[in-house]
This record gives structure tokens, sequence and C-alpha cells, in this order.
């Protein structure tokens, strides 16, 4: 949490410098440049102190996409900077490129337009992955299956959008629809609001879905009614079985400390296993108990570069198809996202599987 408000202030205080030095207007036009970047990045505490709950929804829609996009924009002005601070030492970019000069302000503008503009149209450009899992377990047919995770619906995922994340869901007609976590972002009110549950309603096959780490911060009763009333299969350390051949184990997510171990979760080896676990630590444990495949989420890896080349150092697999011994893995970059819609580097998905 320290290095979470050090390194932000840190990285505006270095900005504000830059921005002061290198634009050639009036003092009070910085000044008035530099406190709308840091006001943007200030709300974003009042979205921690469920301040935005308090405004009128469209408000409080626009003030979460200024905050949380300003993360990623301070992000970014920094690599560039860096680049062009270490460019100077070394004599490669001239000192009077920083220093009043309009030109090079007007470039710089215009390239994290550029870049930003590129993240927000990829992110909302849904990749369809398509996974084959051949199943050494008798089943009763071969079974189409839809796979997503980290919705994030709330303020910035509203109901328009999630309607057209379940339209490609119905559109590939599948037996049953898997959700690995982080359905809801944080904040029940504009779920509630725009009576999100209906839009869930409207999915033609079973939907079986597990808690993540999001659910806890909206609330888990909360979180837990908002599924039962829209009409989702919600597994929480327990399992379902489809058609007697297909097991379906929801793991809590790893939030509550005092959660079932996956072994104990598994009950009938006869079964192809499936595992719901929100976020893919641990994957020798269901290795161990036998589980055929698991659905993970969680890491968005990273949402964008280069935050995805941490979560690649973090997890034993952060993103993609993974195998550890006969137990085959996916972990979901996630359809929605958290924070400002944009993906560079990485992409939003969702998963068709065909179970042989």
């Amino acid at each position: 949490m320290l290095l979470f408000l050090l390194l932000p202030l840190v990285a505006i205080g270095y900005l504000a410098w830059h921005v002061w030095v290198m634009l050639p207007v009036s003092a009070w036009i910085k000044c008035a440049v530099i406190a709308v970047g840091v006001l943007s990045f200030l709300m974003l505490f009042l979205n921690f102190r469920g301040v935005f709950d308090d405004m009128p929804l469209f408000v409080a829609r626009w003030a979460y996409e200024i905050c949380t996009s300003s993360l990623f924009v301070l992000l970014y002005l920094v690599m560039l900077f860096l680049a062009l601070d270490l460019g100077r030492l070394v004599h490669l970019v001239p000192k009077s490129l920083l220093y009043q000069n309009g030109y090079a302000a007007l470039g710089i503008f215009v390239f994290m337009l550029a870049v930003f503009v590129y993240g927000n149209v990829h992110y909302n450009n849904k990749v369809r992955v398509e996974l084959d899992l051949k199943s050494e377990k008798p089943l009763a047919k071969d079974y189409k299956i839809v796979m997503a995770s980290d919705l994030h619906i709330g303020y910035h995922n509203p109901r328009k959008e999630l309607a057209r994340w379940l339209d490609m869901m119905n559109a590939e007609d599948p037996d049953f629809i898997l959700i690995a976590g982080d359905i809801i972002d944080g904040s029940m009110r504009p779920i509630m609001e725009e009576r999100m549950a209906e839009e869930f309603q409207r999915l033609k096959a079973p939907v079986y879905a597990c808690l993540g780490n999001h659910e806890f911060y909206a609330g888990v009763p909360e979180a837990q009614q908002f599924y039962k009333d829209a009409g989702i299969h919600l597994l929480v350390d327990e399992m379902a079985v489809v058609d007697s051949c297909v097991a379906i184990v929801g793991r809590d997510d790893r939030t509550n400390m005092r959660r079932k171990a996956v072994k104990e979760l598994v009950s009938d080896k006869r079964l192809f296993t499936i595992v719901l676990d929100h976020q893919p630590y641990d994957l020798d444990r269901a290795e161990a108990a036998g589980v055929d495949f698991q659905l993970s989420g969680h890491t968005h890896r990273g949402q964008v570069w280069p935050i995805s080349w941490i979560t690649d150092a973090i997890y034993e697999c952060s993103w993609g198809s993974h195998r550890r011994g006969s137990t085959r893995y996916y972990v979901s970059s996630g359809i929605g996202i958290w924070g400002g819609k944009f993906r560079i580097g990485t992409q939003s998905e969702y998963v068709v599987a065909t179970l042989h």
C-alpha cells in the first residue's frame, strides 16, 4: 500500500516538473494543466471511499473513467519522459527538445492520443479464442462450452456493453457457460440501477460461476443475491454435475483464507472435472487432485504492456493454455477490464471450447 501511494506521487512530481519546463506558456496555464492531471489521479481515492455512489450515475461513470484512465496515462508518460531523459544523458536527445518546446509538447500529446485510441479500439474488439479439450473419460456427447472471466460490470462496463457480450455468447449456442469470477467490478449501485440481472436471464444456456476477489469488494451477500436474480449457478466450494459425466467445481476466492482445498471438492474422479478458480495460484494442487481442466482469470495479463511482463513473472501461467501432467489449464485475460478501457499488448477475450 505504501508503494501504491508513494510511486504515483513521485511519478506525478516527475511529470509536473517536465510539463513546467517544456510548455512555452504562462505560469497559470502550466498550473492548470498540472492541476487537472493531479485531480484526475486523486479522484481514485474518492472511488475507494465510495463517494461515487453518491453522485448521479452519469457523473460517477465519467469520474470513474477519468480517474482510472489517468493511471495508465501516468504510466506511459513516465516511460516516455524517462526514455527522453536517458536519451539526453547519452547525447541522443538535444536538451532543447525538453525545454520551452511547444512542438515537442504537441508531438507528445499526439503520440499519447494515438496510443490510447488504439488501446481503446483494441479493448472493444473482443477476441474469440478456440480451445479443444479431449476427455479419456466417457461423455454423454461432445460439449460446446463458452468460457469467460473478469466482466467487471459496473460504472465503466454498463448494461449496454454487457448485452453485447451476452449476445456473443448466445450466438455460439453453447451447452453451458462458465464464468471464472469478477463478474462484478466493485459497486452494486450501477448494477442495481441498470437492472443488469435481467440481461443474464437472456442467456439460453445454463451459467456456472465462481466468486472473484471483486465480489468481496462489492460484498459477498449482495453479490450472491445478484447471481441468484441473474439465474447464475454460483458455486462456492461446491460441485454441480452435468449429464452425470461432467463435474463443475466452483472454488471460493482465495480472499477467503478458509476456503476448502481443491482435493476436498473433487469427489468423483470418474467424471470429467472442471474447476473454476478465479486466481491462478498453486496450479500444482489441481494437478494433485486429479482435475482434468481448470479455468481461471484475475490477471488480465496486466491489461497493458509492460505490466504484462510483471504478471508473466508473478504467475506460473498468467494467460493462455497451460498443462501440468494430465491437467489442462486456461487463464483468461478477461472479456472486460478494471479501470481504463485500454488493451496494449494484451487482449479482451472469450473462449469457445469443444469437449470431446
